[in-house]
């Protein structure tokens, strides 16, 4: 006799487990004699109507709680509950290319299904860190100031910190239309509805669509299906990334995932901590974004959106997940309020791998620039209110001059794309201007400074 048999009995669930609605609790329904896994699919059957999909998200003493994927409209006491299936999967294939779908992978473009015949898990590992190749290839954005400023590696991954309306969508959107990646995955959760077409008819645009599938979950859905699209997005993702693809994910936002998995930890009973967060928000953060990175075949490269509630950097979402990635990219309401477009504050932004995968030459011509905007900073109340004056400071004096064409390096149109390397001889050229105007100013008499009352 097999000695593994008993064990196997042991852990074996059966098809056809039923149980029955016993009461519903907020969001939640607790179901009697269901001892069915956490995270299995299980259907509530009405009197009326289709049945409604719910997922087990905990227990209650002897009850188990299921939270529906739509309204609790029908479900009354007595409801039968039936076990579908015990873990979440999702089809995947090159069909999903040029397509939008929703949290459960289901095209809703209104165009035919995609013939997939690959399954995918939602719930993935992580790549084991022992297996990871360093990262030491760029991979082009396509966005001036990140390529140039802030260079990314294929398979890093990174953070987009912005309040409300400063011009992140369209950050995100030149992303998905100009980067190299082969393939490119944008999870939009939370949005509203309107937002889904707009971003993709106006930022993406057909070329970007054409090697792109948008994951969509709007904020009318219910949280399950909010959470579930960044796993179907990094799932997606996932499969290219092992067929030996260079993926681009963008999720926007991690900020509606966490809200979305706060209204599922507080319905199933978790404590709140930190500004009415559960544990469960701080412990699915990292397992979601350690499932990006490089394998030795392909890479999954991810930016990260994070809405900074009333712009504060350490809201706890924020600090978070800036811990977590390999960098973050900073909007600034001011830029954004001047017409500065991408508002991105290079000072408050980092790359961490940008010294791995930068020359030389790229690094310092970076550096030269980040020294006249931390000048220009540090000096901006004087020159705003003209008590500042020239010959005082040589190295403001170069900054001052050099600020048109410094800026002018940093703003981009929507519509204008920029290969890698014209970025870099750009930045080179304005670097190299700064350090001759250095050198000249060097050798001028310092003017007398302004006598003190």
């Amino acid at each position: 006799m097999n000695s593994e048999l008993p064990q196997h009995i042991d852990s074996a669930i059966l098809a056809g487990l039923t149980g029955s609605v016993v009461q519903t609790i907020g969001l939640t329904a607790a179901v009697a004699d269901f001892p069915a896994p956490v995270g299995a699919l299980v259907t509530i059957e009405r009197q009326s109507g289709e049945g409604v999909e719910a997922e087990v998200v905990g227990f209650r003493e002897k009850q188990t709680l299921v939270m529906p994927l739509s309204d609790l409209d029908g479900i009354h006491r007595g409801s039968p509950v039936r076990l579908v299936r015990t873990s979440r999967t999702i089809r995947v294939g090159d069909g999903l290319l040029g397509r939008v779908v929703d949290a459960r992978g289901h095209c809703i473009d209104g165009r035919p299904q995609p013939m997939l015949y690959t399954r995918r898990s939602l719930q993935s590992a992580p790549i084991p860190p022992t297996t990871r190749p360093p990262i030491d290839t760029p991979l082009a954005t396509g966005v001036k100031v990140i390529d140039g400023l802030l260079t990314c590696g294929q398979g890093q991954r990174l953070g987009i910190f912005a309040g409300s309306g400063v011009g992140k969508s369209v950050l995100l959107g030149m992303m998905g239309r100009y980067t190299d990646a082969d393939v490119t995955i944008i999870a939009l959760i939370g949005e509203r509805g309107r937002e889904v077409n707009e971003f993709i008819q106006r930022e993406l645009g057909p070329t970007g669509l054409a090697r792109s599938v948008v994951v969509a979950a709007t904020s009318n859905e219910p949280a399950l299906l909010r959470v579930q699209a960044a796993y179907t997005a990094t799932a997606i993702a996932e499969h290219f990334r092992d067929t030996g693809k260079n993926v681009l994910l963008v999720m926007d936002s991690v900020t509606r995932f966490a809200l979305a998995q706060r209204e599922i930890g507080l319905s199933a009973g978790e404590p709140p901590t930190t500004r009415g967060y559960p544990p469960s928000v701080f412990s699915l953060l990292p397992k979601l974004v350690e499932r990006a990175g490089r394998t030795a075949g392909g890479s999954i490269t991810s930016f990260y959106s994070v809405l900074v509630e009333g712009d504060d950097e350490n809201e706890p979402i924020a600090d978070c997940v800036r811990g977590l990635l390999d960098g973050h990219v900073w909007l600034s309401r001011r830029l954004a309020e001047r017409g500065h477009f991408p508002a991105v504050n290079v000072l408050s932004s980092i790359s961490r791998l940008m010294n791995e995968i930068s020359t030389p030459t790229e690094k310092e011509a970076a550096q030269v620039v980040r020294q006249m905007l931390a000048v220009l900073h540090e000096n901006e109340d004087l020159l705003s209110i003209g008590a500042y004056r020239q010959g005082t400071n040589r190295k403001l004096d170069v900054a001052v001059a050099m600020q048109d064409e410094i800026n002018a390096l940093l703003q981009q149109q929507v519509d204008e794309k920029q290969p890698l390397e014209e970025i870099r001889n750009a930045i080179t050229q304005v670097a190299q201007k700064c350090k001759q105007l250095l050198t000249a100013a060097a050798n001028v008499p310092a003017a007398n400074p302004p006598p003190t009352s």
